[in-house]
C-alpha cells in the first residue's frame, strides 16, 4: 500500500473456509492468490497444521511466519481470527480448493479482491519456473514512480537459486518479508500479511540493472520501477526527515490511554526520564514491527530510568472506534507501556496539528527521543524491521547507544 505515510488497522482478520468432509481444512502446504484489477496475481503460501488445541494456519512470506489459531469450525464453514489488520475473506469449497473475496474494511468504505487458494502447492509463483539468467543478490538503488512523483528505495536481495527474498527500504521502513523467483530474465516478488498484498515484477536486463518494473500492489495501484545495482546505495539520514519549528526545543501534549484517563509528559512518572515518543497506528505494518521492538527495548531500559509511550492515529478520530484497534496492538505485543489516543487520524496533516511544534512530518512510525530535562534530542522517521536484515540490527544498536548516552548525562 502506498500512501503519504508509511502506513497500516489492529483489529481482526476474519476468514470464512468450507470445510472437508471431516470439518478440516487439509493439512499441509496452500497456495493463495489475490487477483487485482489488472488479472494479475498476487500470490502467497500458508500452512495448516494440527496441534493440541486444534488447527492452526501460518502465512509464510521469507523468514516472517504469521500463526493464527483458535480456529473455529461452524457446519461447512470455519473461522479464523488473526491477530492484525482489519480485513476478512469470505470463501468456499469449489472441490479443487478454495474461492471468494478477501475483504478489507476502511473507516468509510470496503475494498475486496477475488481469491483462490488450492492445497497441496508449495510453489508461489510458478510450478515449473525456467532457470534463472541471473542472480540480483546484493543491494540496488531502486527509483518508483516518474517525472515530479519520483520515490528513491533500497533494494536488498538474497538469491538462492531461482528463490529470492528481501525487500525494499522506503524512507519511512521497509516493504517487509519479500519472496519470490527469478525465471529467465524477470523477477517476481510478492508478500501477503492479512492487511496488504505486494507485488513486484520487473526484467533483469544485465546483473546490474531491471528494468520495466511493476508495483502491483493492492487491487488497482500501478507503479513503474527501476533499479542499478549499487554496493552504496543509501537513503536520507532518518534522523534529518522530520525536526521542530524553530523557537522550540520540547514537545507538550495531553491525550487519553485505553482507560480514558489523561497522560502528560508533565506528570511525575516522567521527570528526569528519557523518553521516547512512537508515533503509531494499527494499520501501519512498520508500526507493527517497531511494537515489539520498543516492547523488548522498554523491560531492557526501565528500570535505568526510560519511558515510552505510544499516540495512536487511527483512520478515524472517535475514541471508542480506535480504542479496540489499539486494545489489540496491546494484547498481541503485550505492551507494558501506555498507549493514547490522540483524536487525530493518519491523514492529511493530523500529525502535525496534534503536535504543533512538529515540522515536515513524514511518516509513520515516527520516534521522538527527549532527554531527562524534558528536551528533544532526536527524531527518527520510519523503522526498518527485521525483514530488512543488517540495517535493523544497525538501527537496534544505534538507539541503544545513544539511550545510554543520555542516561548518562547529568
Amino acid at each position: 500500500m502506498r500512501f503519504k505515510y508509511l502506513l497500516l488497522p489492529v483489529l481482526s482478520v476474519f476468514i470464512f473456509i468450507t470445510t472437508d468432509a471431516q470439518g478440516h481444512l487439509k493439512t499441509g502446504i496452500w497456495r493463495g492468490a489475490l487477483k487485482n484489477s489488472a488479472g494479475n496475481e498476487l500470490p502467497f503460501n500458508f500452512e495448516v497444521k494440527e496441534n493440541a488445541g486444534g488447527q492452526q494456519l501460518i502465512v509464510m512470506n521469507g523468514a516472517e511466519r504469521i500463526k493464527v489459531t483458535g480456529i473455529k469450525f461452524k457446519g461447512d464453514s470455519v473461522l479464523f481470527r488473526m491477530p492484525l489488520f482489519n480485513s476478512e475473506f469470505k470463501l468456499r469449497s469449489n472441490g479443487a480448493g478454495l474461492t471468494g473475496k478477501w475483504i478489507k474494511h476502511y473507516a468509510d468504505r470496503d475494498m475486496s479482491m477475488d481469491f483462490s487458494a488450492e492445497p497441496g502447492q508449495s510453489w508461489r509463483f510458478f510450478k515449473a519456473a525456467e532457470k534463472p539468467a541471473f542472480n540480483i543478490t546484493g543491494r540496488w538503488s531502486a527509483t518508483f514512480g516518474e517525472d515530479g512523483k519520483k520515490d528513491i528505495r533500497v533494494g536488498e536481495f538474497k538469491q538462492v537459486g531461482a528463490h529470492v527474498t528481501g525487500t525494499f527500504l522506503t524512507t519511512t521502513g521497509d516493504d517487509r518479508y519479500l519472496e519470490g523467483t527469478v525465471a529467465g530474465n524477470k523477477l517476481y516478488l510478492s508478500t501477503f500479511d492479512g492487511g496488504h498484498a505486494f507485488l513486484f515484477i520487473a526484467e533483469i536486463k544485465d546483473q546490474k540493472t531491471l528494468l520495466n518494473g511493476k508495483d502491483q500492489s493492492e487491487y488497482s495501484e500501478v507503479t513503474n520501477w527501476t533499479a542499478a545495482a549499487d554496493a552504496n546505495a543509501k537513503l536520507p539520514d532518518a534522523y534529518s526527515l522530520t525536526y521542530l519549528k524553530p523557537g522550540y526545543k520540547k514537545i507538550a501534549f495531553s491525550f487519553p490511554d485505553l482507560n480514558g484517563e489523561k497522560v502528560s509528559l508533565s506528570d511525575p512518572r516522567f521527570k528526569n526520564k528519557v523518553v521516547i515518543v512512537q508515533m503509531l497506528g494499527s494499520w501501519c505494518p512498520n508500526c507493527m514491527d517497531e511494537t515489539p521492538y520498543l516492547v523488548s527495548y522498554y523491560k531492557k531500559f526501565h528500570a535505568k530510568g526510560v519511558e515510552v509511550i505510544g499516540l495512536a492515529y487511527e483512520r478515524t478520530s472517535d475514541f471508542e472506534k480506535s480504542k479496540p484497534l489499539i486494545q489489540a496492538v496491546k494484547n498481541k505485543f503485550n505492551v507494558p507501556y501506555p498507549l493514547l489516543i490522540t483524536g487525530y487520524t493518519m491523514y492529511h496533516d493530523d500529525p502535525m496539528k496534534s503536535l504543533p511544534m512538529l515540522a515536515d512530518y513524514k511518516g509513520f512510525p515516527t520516534t521522538i527521543i527527549i532527554d531527562k530535562k524534558g528536551v528533544v534530542r532526536k527524531i527518527h522517521t520510519g523503522f526498518s524491521g527485521p525483514g530488512t536484515g543488517k540495517y535493523y540490527t544497525e538501527f537496534k544498536d544505534e538507539f541503544e547507544k545513544l539511550t545510554e548516552n543520555l542516561l548518562a548525562e547529568k
